[in-house]
């Protein structure tokens, strides 16, 4: 198994603008949310926000898209 990169952790629905934006350009990254999780353990945990991963490997094709869309929602790359 490949392994994988953290590139993005916030809001779940600017998580999902990110995951859209790798989509476009043949990349599949992983979201890990780990919220319902928590709740049925008793944890409180962060509400609403989202772990996006994809494969080392897809790194240097993803990095331009990461750091425009960074920039967009006003967060540094």
């Amino acid at each position: 198994m490949e392994e994988k990169e953290w590139i993005y952790t916030g809001p779940t629905l600017v998580a999902k603008g990110l995951i859209a934006r790798l989509q476009e350009i043949g990349i599949t990254p992983i979201e890990r949310n780990d919220q319902e999780r928590n709740l049925m353990g008793g944890y409180a945990g962060i509400v609403n926000q989202a772990m996006v991963y994809i494969r080392k490997s897809e790194l240097p094709k993803a990095k331009e898209v990461i750091d425009d869309f960074l920039k967009e929602i006003g967060e540094e790359g």
